[in-house]
């Protein structure tokens, strides 16, 4: 019993790691625009991006619930000490995951990560039979389709405001843009907390549920408002390199396209989170630039750059996965 609370304890640890450098990692999806556009100086963004992602982590539950059955069902695992390890080696192939992605500035899928390694240290464990396999279809459908959507409406949403801006001053138009941004991000990171930092509230219950000291797959308070305060604290500290990627390169932000990309954004992730569905909040983000870029100007989007970015989206999935597997192996011989 000692060495299964040690295991559950030093998973809890790790699970707030990894949503710290979700925040840290993810900084950009919320903020980039508004600094790219000078709608807010870096430390006001943050400072408001860390409050919201609070706020936002701690008023729903509904993905993480999905999180932590969706992929692997705790309640099929009785071997505990072995359930544990699955965490805890998808924890750290992930962790790591982020910090390769973050060290070379580009905005891969925290997302895309967690999951991909659930599932290949589940499978490592007990084989494919392991997989949830309704719920991880779901899952991969929702990660996949939220982009598209993300493209789309990003398209609509720029189309109107050039509609009906077009004639309006184009410095006083920018200007009014720039104070809606300071809405805008704050909505941004509000949706980014609800979905976000579920992931790790959903992980923390699943090892809870795995070790046996929960029965039911419901989300206590302690680890929701903890797992709020990790990513609060991982989106203080920022991540300008991701930053640099999604407000410079992918194409020339003003206060009306940033204003148009967080309004999208923020739309489809809140949709999404209303359904229990986890998305990648760095492909939305992301997408919905690329969506009003080409409302905009198709010539001036960063086709390059985003090609790079969806290639990194791809490559996510399996090469966690592999890499879990490979974690699991490791982890279960030493332990």
């Amino acid at each position: 019993m000692q060495s299964l609370f040690a295991l559950t304890l030093i998973i809890v640890l790790l699970a707030f790691a990894f949503d710290f450098l979700n925040g840290f990692h993810d900084t950009a999806n919320t903020i980039a625009t508004s600094v790219s556009t000078r709608a807010l100086r870096p430390l006001a963004a943050i400072i408001l991006a860390g409050t919201m992602n609070f706020l936002g982590a701690i008023t729903f539950t509904g993905v993480a619930q999905t999180i932590s059955k969706g992929v692997i069902d705790p309640f099929t695992i009785h071997d505990e000490t072995r359930g544990m390890i699955i965490v805890m080696a998808a924890l750290i192939t992930a962790i790591i995951w982020n910090l390769v992605t973050w060290l070379f500035g580009i905005p891969s899928s925290s997302s895309h990560a967690i999951i991909g390694s659930l599932a290949g240290a589940g499978i490592s464990a007990f084989g494919f039979h392991a997989l949830n396999l309704s719920g991880f279809i779901e899952i991969f459908e929702a990660l996949i389709f939220s982009p598209i959507v993300a493209i789309t409406v990003g398209f609509i949403i720029m189309s109107l405001f050039n509609f009906f801006f077009h004639n309006f001053p184009l410095k006083k138009t920018n200007q009014r843009f720039r104070t809606f941004q300071i809405f805008t991000a704050a909505l941004q990171a509000f949706a980014h907390g609800t979905n976000d930092a579920q992931k790790t509230m959903g992980i923390i219950t699943m090892a809870l549920v795995a070790s046996k000291y929960l029965s039911v797959v419901e989300i206590p308070m302690w680890v929701r408002v903890t797992s709020g305060i990790a990513m609060a604290m991982g989106t203080a500290f920022g991540g300008w390199r991701i930053i640099k990627t999604i407000g410079t390169k992918i194409m020339k932000i003003e206060p009306i396209n940033g204003a148009a990309a967080d309004l999208s954004s923020a739309a489809i992730i809140f949709s999404f989170t209303a359904l229990h569905f986890p998305v990648s909040t760095t492909h939305v983000i992301t997408s919905s630039i690329l969506g009003v870029g080409a409302a905009d100007r198709v010539r001036g989007v960063n086709w390059g750059m985003a090609i790079n970015i969806v290639i990194t989206w791809i490559i996510t999935l399996p090469t966690t996965a592999a890499c879990a597997v490979v974690v699991f192996k490791v982890l279960a011989w030493l332990l």
